[in-house]
Order: C-alpha cells, then structure tokens, then sequence
C-alpha cells in the first residue's frame, strides 16, 4: 500500500489543481486557496485507523488545530466571549489530539469502516457542518474537498494493491478493502452508517440547506423545520442546565438569535438662517489714515481726531 507520504503528495497535488479551478469558476482566491489546503491534508485522513502511530497522530495533530478555526464563527454567533472562545478551542484541541487518539487506538482496526465511501461522505459532511455559515456555496466547495482528498486516500489504496512486479499483473490481498461500501463486521457497518446519518440530519436542519429545500420540496423542507425546531429546543434546555451549573458556559448550546433589525428614519433637512457677518463696534473700528476730499483736515490730509501739539508747544 502507499505509505503516509505518497498520499499527502498526491491529495496535495489535487489540491493545488482545486484551488487554481474553484479561482477560475469565481470562488475567492482566499476560499479556493483554504479549500485546496483542506484537500490536500484530508489525503491522510482515512489513515486515522492506521496500526502505525505516525498517519493517525499527524491526521488528529492537523483536525485539533484546524476545527477549532473552522467554529471561531459559530462560536461568535452564539454570543461567547473572547476568552470563552480560546478555552473552548483549547478543550477541543486537547479532546480531538489526546482522547480521541486513545478511542480510535482502541476501537478501530487498519483498513476498516474508516476506508470506505460512506466515512467519505462523513467527511465531508463534516467539513460541511464546522465550515463558516455565511455562503452555502463556499461550503459546498469545502466539503467537496475534503470528500476529493479523502477519496483520493482510497483510490491510490487500491492501485497500491495491484502487484506489478511480474509479467502478467495480479490483484494483492488488500485489493478491495478501500474502496467499498462494507465491511465484514456488522457492528461497524452499523456504526457507520448511523454516524452518516447523523451527519446527514445535522445537514438537512441548516437554515441555508432547508432555505434551498423549500424551493424543490416544500413539504420536506417543512418536516426538517420541524425536526430543526425541536433540537433547538432541546439545545436550549440543555443550555440552561448547564448554566444553572457553571453560568455562561451554555452559551455555545444557544440557537443564534438575528440581531434586531436597525431602523433609519430621515430627518426632513432645514436650512440654517443666515446669520449676519459680525462687525466690531464702532468705537473699535480703525480710523483710515487718510480722509476722504473735503471732510475735516483737508484733501486727502491726515485724519485727525483732535487737537495735536506741535513741537514748542504751538497747538494747531
């Protein structure tokens, strides 16, 4: 089979070839830059069941680091602070890096149900579910590329598993074991799809999903408004239990509420009166230097107001 670095150079290579298309179709040069890393790095993420410590410690290393970034906005819209928001990132780094290791440790064998088109679709519906909830397309575009990456994961699989060395080619032992829809255990077939459905409900309950269901099915689109209204509701019964415990800390488990409308009512526009130009009094106003013809001293004769002492005392 392909080892941890074969496949993260092919789903990256895809990647890259993503991203320089999702550009070309119109996405933001941001978005289909994100969309092409998330596909590259989802190459290793049917590896999480892997025997070898390496695939599933790097997989988990890179989902605690990047979901918490994922559901900044999520948390935002449910009314957490900033300090709230790092503590509960940090919980969610420390659950997904270090507990949830130790259960896939336990509970899962190499080339099981997490090498199968259905943990594809998990995935992504995943992806789809932690993306920013701002424009339903971006999120199509995400979740379709952590669907391409984890499936190119399974397809090399299968082409590693057809032996080349000799003349005629022939099929090895793990040829079928990626690629499928089951698996011998019934338990983890079980697990599994329950697990899809359940990602796939979350999905079909999203106000931007269940917006584009009216349109095609309305009376679907209702029974998962319905469906939609009562796991709000529990949410918000669950919220409130945990903040009779610790007060604040079920924020997160609130339905975002909009924020109120703001309303603007225009001001009809008056015109200030004019206002008349300020002069100085007149017993402040300068006196011009000369006088006008014929007023007091003469043509254009210096004007005087008053009296003045000429040297030796001659007044004049």
């Amino acid at each position: 089979m392909a080892d941890f670095r074969t496949h993260v150079t092919f789903s990256s290579a895809i990647g890259a070839g993503y991203a320089v298309v999702a550009s070309g179709m119109g996405f933001d040069l941001s978005t289909s830059l994100v969309s092409g890393a998330l596909c590259g790095v989802s190459g290793m993420l049917p590896d999480v069941d892997s025997d070898s410590g390496v695939p599933r410690r790097e997989a988990l290393s890179f989902a605690a680091a990047i979901v918490p970034m994922l559901l900044a906005d999520r948390f935002r819209q449910a009314g957490m602070s900033h300090d709230q928001i790092v503590l509960t990132a940090g919980l969610l780094y420390v659950l997904i890096r270090f507990v949830g290791v130790e259960l896939l440790s336990r509970w899962t064998v190499h080339r099981g149900m997490w090498h199968s088109i259905p943990a594809v679709l998990i995935f992504a519906g995943v992806a789809f579910l932690i993306s920013e909830p701002t424009d339903l397309f971006d999120r199509y575009l995400k979740a379709f590329a952590v669907g391409l990456g984890a499936l190119s994961h399974l397809v090399l699989d299968e082409v590693y598993s057809i032996d080349t060395r000799g003349f005629i080619p022939r099929l090895k032992k793990s040829s079928g074991t990626a690629v499928k829809l089951w698996g011998p255990v019934p338990w983890a077939n079980a697990s599994t799809y329950a697990k899809l459905a359940l990602v796939g409900g979350a999905i079909s309950m999203e106000p931007m999903v269940l917006d584009r269901l009216e349109l095609r099915s309305p009376e679907f689109a209702a029974r998962a408004r319905e469906a939609a209204g009562g796991v709000h509701a529990f949410q918000e019964r669950l919220a409130q239990r945990i903040d009779a415990v610790a007060p604040g800390a079920g924020n997160v488990f609130h339905a975002p509420h909009p924020a109120p409308a703001m309303t603007y009512a225009p001001q009809p526009y008056v015109p200030a009166p004019p206002q008349p130009a300020a002069r100085a009094p007149v017993s402040q106003q300068p006196a011009p230097w000369f006088a006008p013809p014929g007023g007091p001293g003469g043509a254009w004769g210096p004007n005087r107001s008053g009296p003045v002492a000429a040297p030796g005392g001659v007044t004049r």
